[in-house]
């Protein structure tokens, strides 16, 4: 199979959702591969740089430098795509947790809602930069501290016992 490598982000391949809701990318040739799944090179760090297309394989077919020099409709099917694989919900506020001892049940208010999760230990809290963390429940599910001087002195002082 032959890669196709994206060097103008405004043309070279396009993309359409076939019959069963799989992204299809055609390339310039008019060469069609379904199923095709966007990775983000840096995810938390910079999520709109440096997005790979690759096939339903795993081989690289295009790599797009930016999404915002994408056009429009290749940009949306590219993030409804991510969308639907991605689930990295914000912590915005710690609002207890039971123990600060481990394992314990963390209550927070996320960019999707209030939740509860179980934190197996203080080495599922992981830093990504000064001011960011990355947290794994009991589930595997990872929970984001986007910027931790943002948080309020209740969610701060509550986090302080596990770092």
């Amino acid at each position: 199979m032959n890669a196709l490598t994206q060097t103008s982000p405004a043309g070279g391949f396009s993309l359409e959702r076939n019959a069963f809701g799989k992204l299809v990318l055609i390339d310039a040739d008019g060469k069609r591969y379904a199923g095709i799944v966007p990775v983000r090179a840096f995810p938390l760090a910079a999520p709109d740089e440096g997005v790979s297309l690759l096939s339903a394989e795993g081989y690289e077919l295009a790599w797009i430098p930016s999404l915002s020099e994408l056009r429009t409709d290749l940009r949306e099917h590219i993030e409804q795509e991510l969308a639907s694989r991605e689930f990295v919900p914000e912590i915005l506020r710690l609002k207890q947790v039971s123990s600060f001892a481990t394992p314990s049940t963390w209550e927070v208010e996320t960019n999707r809602g209030a939740t509860r999760f179980i934190l197996k230990g203080e080495e599922d809290i992981r830093r990504l930069g000064h001011t960011s963390l990355l947290i794994a429940d009991s589930h595997g599910i990872q929970f984001l501290i986007r910027d931790l001087t943002r948080l309020d002195r209740h969610s701060r002082k509550l986090l302080d016992r596990f770092l």
